[in-house]
């Protein structure tokens, strides 16, 4: 397959109902790359996601494949689809989320080129940078491929225009594809919080907190407080305190909201990845020599169990 001309497709993420934030990040990347931007919108009842799309600021065409094969957002539909309408793009973006880390591996594979991976600056529309070493080094990459699948950090784009736009809605028929996997069930956490890559403000806790009782106990309050979303380090999640999908850091989730406040996480590298590009950086704990401490804007050394409670009295 041989890219023409020099169109950009973005995959959009959505919900069927609406598009997710990363879209809006993503759609931002493409525009850098020079070419007319266009969305594919593969879902199931996905009018209203195909609508959103087309009003984004910038955007010329969506692509909208309707198709109950779509409908529990399996990876090898959309890598399918995607690779049916390749041909005629030179770049092929994906938010790089979980469910864009599964499906772009898969295009570039049948394509046969190199994947490019958490873009986080488009240089020109075949160099970009993107982080290696956990975040402490930048690394300049340059494709030489046809076509170039890539996907893009959100938090280093600022999120297009949800309005303004007029792009055409073109009807696209869904591809088929093998099934070589099934979906069985799924099982989501109903949370009332924000939905954490997309929060403004993000309370996390650490593996200091003690049991998954404390942390709750000791962060709910605040995170209420703040009408925040909550997170956790690595080590806290793995000690069983907090859900995997809280996990922030550099095998779990990359955000930069406008206040993160760090409670009982030392800083390890992996978590520092995911979260040091945040606006307002608070950390509170009892080791003065704590690597967050580094990069924090804010620091409290004190005990947790006295601080937050005293935090959340005088909000």
């Amino acid at each position: 397959m041989a890219a023409v001309g020099g169109k950009v497709l973005v995959v959009a993420e959505h919900d069927h109902a609406a598009l997710k934030s990363a879209t809006f990040n993503a759609v931002t990347a493409a525009l850098q790359l020079g070419g007319e931007v266009h969305v594919l919108v593969a879902g199931s009842h996905s009018a209203g996601a195909a609508a959103a799309a087309a009003r984004i600021g910038g955007v010329a065409r969506v692509l909208h494949a309707e198709s109950e094969v779509f409908a529990q957002a399996l990876a090898e539909p959309l890598a399918a689809q995607v690779l049916a309408v390749a041909s005629a793009y030179r770049h092929l973006v994906f938010p790089a989320t979980a469910a864009g880390r599964n499906v772009a591996p898969r295009v570039a594979a049948q394509l046969d080129v190199a994947q490019i991976s958490d873009v986080t600056k488009v240089i020109a529309p075949d160099t970009f940078e993107r982080p290696i070493y956990a975040g402490n080094a930048i690394a300049t990459v340059q494709s030489v491929d046809v076509t170039l699948v890539m996907t893009v950090r959100a938090t280093a784009f600022d999120a297009a225009a949800d309005h303004g736009g007029t792009a055409v809605i073109e009807p696209v028929a869904a591809s088929a594809v093998g099934r070589h996997s099934r979906f069985v069930r799924s099982e989501i956490a109903k949370n009332d919080r924000p939905e954490l890559t997309a929060a403004h403000i993000i309370v996390s806790g650490g593996r200091a907190l003690g049991s998954a009782e404390q942390f709750t106990a000791l962060l709910a309050p605040l995170a209420d407080k703040l009408g925040a979303a909550l997170g956790a380090s690595r080590a806290a999640v793995d000690a069983g305190y907090a859900p995997n999908d809280w996990q922030v850091g550099q095998t779990g989730k990359i955000v930069a909201p406008g206040l993160y406040i760090a409670v009982g996480i030392s800083g390890a590298i992996q978590h520092l990845a995911g979260m040091k590009d945040s606006k307002v950086i608070v950390a509170i704990n009892k080791d003065a020599e704590a690597p967050i401490f580094s990069i924090a804007d804010y620091s409290l050394v004190a005990d947790l169990f006295t601080a937050v409670p005293q935090l959340v009295a005088s909000l």
